[in-house]
């Protein structure tokens, strides 16, 4: 017996998933360890506060908290973090929120977190653990000289406590200081402005002596060599080093034979992300011979187990679509961070023989009934300039519901961060939230992002602003063409770097309707001038040196184009941002209430880049579905609390 599905507007569909649902026992993974049997991570609790815990499962499966109520395992290296959590022998280290410092606690609970590092304005990340010299190495960013830029270096820390002592600088930035299985070597990788790590960076190996210093530091790979990204450092049990570079055009693994990197297996494929975070990782080594690895490129992703002798790689067949934050344990198993189709993320272990799964972890979100799931399309289109672009689509799909005769859906366009990051195909509530309400959705992979060469990460070089709008603009031009969309209603909605290509699109172009800026860029000028030292260079690439281009920054600039716009935008922000300053959406929200467009606001109280905290997650999303509503002519379906649009008439 089939129910008759129920005639109403795209938009007012009653769904299965709230606003709640969207942090109700969510959790997000990162920063995976090992030592001996157990298992460890860093899990992102959104029902409390975005409080993130240090978890431990031990090798009979017991999960226990390592760290307690009242520490968050999270560092504030450049400001996004990573990185917060090492373990060894027994013994957890992390770097507290709240006041930045590390602190060590044993993992079976015998004693409290006890800070060992002084109260200085340093924070630390990424360390590793030397217990033969009882210190850890880690990346500190001293924050002690005031009116100046922080210092990064490599720094070692007793993990009995005391004051962090140099160990490298020099340079403008350090990532994965990692010590080899002997102990004898160090290899960490480094850059200096106006790059960022996946721009240009070097790989530098030192002899580590008995009594910890260095010696013999030289470079291996990248600086000298080139516009090369060199990430991801990692040392085999046999005393190789591993690493990814793209010096073939592609994030590519290579392995370091004492005089060169060679390649381990060349391909047209991407094993290596962006570095935003500390620890972040996309392989892992098995043994001696053999390496577990995430690669993709436009045909899609995969995972796959390379024999490093025979250049050989084996594909593994697993239930899930994306893959992250990799670490080798016990048994031969492959644990990592997976998403699926229609299985949100999940700490699992994987059999690289077998492809046998097993889910360690994972968050009590509600589950979607299968029916209600819009799967991910992998689309391709022409764009401006004569590439072709990327995205994925996301079909309406609601079977208690149907779309009047004739009415097509409001098309909701997902920019994602970064601008270096990459559309994510597997399942997100935050997308079946909109698919399951009768929007249509796509998530562009414009050109600048992540998964399709070096050359296509580079098309943003001096042209952001303008890659990613035009891109973006033509996903939605290529869904209208197919008759997927209404053409009339036409919202693109990003954070971040993405929040910089909605307002762009609104102010520049003229394909969008309407817009949702969440923490987004709408100066970069100010950007420029008042950001964190991680991105203090980052717009010299994107879109010219500052100030020398300073005409560049005032042709790019939203705020500088508020006469242009007359699309409807709705802002989001935290009021602790410190990558993009609250004061950038004051100005413009300023700006925009002065023209007459219809502009709305909402602030959070103790939310930085990005939101964590559950309430500001549901009041966003219902949020921005109130406003969509009032734009595009529906009601939402349920109580939404309203939110003020200010220049629209009742």
């Amino acid at each position: 017996m089939t129910t008759e599905s129920t005639i109403a507007p795209c938009g007012s569909w009653e769904s299965p998933i709230t606003p709640e649902m969207l942090t109700a026992g969510a959790l997000r993974f990162e920063g995976i360890a090992v030592d001996g049997g157990d298992l460890y991570w860093v899990e992102s609790r959104p029902g409390e506060a975005g409080r993130c815990a240090a978890m431990r499962r031990d090798a009979a499966g017991a999960v226990s908290e390592v760290t307690t109520p009242a520490f968050s395992a999270r560092t504030r290296v450049h400001e996004y973090g990573g990185g917060a959590l090492a373990v060894s022998n027994g013994v957890a280290y992390f770097s507290n929120f709240s006041d930045q410092r590390l602190y060590r606690r044993p993992v079976d609970g015998s004693e409290g977190p006890t800070a060992i590092t002084p109260e200085i304005a340093v924070r630390y990340a990424d360390a590793t653990v030397d217990d033969a010299r009882g210190r850890m190495i880690c990346v500190a960013e001293d924050h002690r000289r005031a009116g100046t830029e922080a210092e990064n270096l490599l720094a070692a820390v007793p993990t009995g406590g005391g004051e962090p002592a140099p160990v490298h600088r020099g340079f403008d930035f350090y990532a994965s200081p990692r010590l080899s299985p002997d102990g004898h070597r160090l290899a960490w990788v480094c850059w200096n402005h106006p790059n960022l790590p996946w721009d240009a960076t070097e790989l530098w190996v030192a002899d580590v002596a008995a009594d910890g210093a260095l010696s013999a530091p030289r470079r291996i790979a990248g600086g000298a060599a080139g516009d090369v990204s060199v990430i991801q450092p990692a040392w085999g049990p046999d005393g190789t080093l591993y690493c990814v570079s793209d010096a073939s055009g592609w994030w590519n693994l290579h392995r370091w034979n004492g005089g060169r990197l060679v390649p381990v297996l060349p391909m047209e494929a991407e094993f290596g992300l962006p570095p935003w975070l500390f620890g972040m990782s996309r392989y892992a080594v098995l043994d001696a011979d053999r390496l577990v690895a995430h690669y993709g490129n436009a045909d899609g992703s995969r995972l796959g187990v390379i024999d490093v002798a025979a250049e050989r790689l084996r594909g593994i067949a697993t239930p899930f679509t994306t893959f992250g934050s990799f670490a080798a344990a016990a048994r031969g198993r492959l644990v990592c961070v997976a998403a699926g189709a229609e299985t949100g993320a999940a700490l699992v272990a994987i059999d690289p023989e077998s492809g046998g799964c097993e889910t360690l972890r994972r968050g009590a979100e509600p589950k979607l009934d299968g029916s209600y799931v819009s799967p991910a399309e992998s689309i391709t289109f022409p764009s401006a300039g004569g590439h072709t672009a990327h995205a994925c689509y996301y079909a309406p799909r609601n079977p208690a519901f149907r779309a009047p005769e004739g009415e097509r859906p409001p098309l909701l366009t997902f920019i994602h961060g970064g601008p270096t990051a990459g559309a994510d195909p597997g399942f997100r509530l935050a997308i079946q939230y909109w698919t399951t309400r009768g929007f249509a959705v796509v998530d562009v992979d414009y050109g600048g992002s992540t998964g399709y060469g070096t050359a296509y990460r580079r098309l943003l070089r001096g042209a952001w602003g303008i890659v990613d709008r035009e891109d973006c603009e033509a996903a939605a031009g290529h869904l209208v063409a197919r008759g997927d969309v209404d053409p009339t209603r036409l919202a693109i909605r990003g954070g971040s770097a993405g929040g910089y290509t909605t307002l762009c699109a609104l102010a520049f172009g003229r394909v969008f309707t309407a817009g949702a800026s969440h923490y987004g860029v709408s100066d970069p000028a100010a950007l420029a001038r008042d950001t964190h030292k991680f991105e203090s260079r980052y717009l010299d690439a994107l879109i010219g040196p500052w100030p020398e281009r300073a005409d560049l920054y005032e042709e790019r600039s939203p705020i500088h184009a508020a006469d242009r716009l007359s699309r409807p935008v709705i802002f989001l922000q935290g009021l602790e941002d410190a990558v993009v300053p609250p004061d950038q959406t004051e100005r413009m929200v300023d700006a925009l209430r002065k023209k007459g467009v219809p502009v709305a606001c909402l602030t959070f109280e103790g939310e930085q880049h990005g939101f964590r905290r559950a309430a500001s997650i549901e009041r966003a999303a219902e949020a921005e579905l109130y406003f969509y509503g009032r734009i595009f002519g529906f009601n939402p379906a349920g109580e939404v609390e309203p939110v003020e649009i200010e220049n629209l008439d009742p």
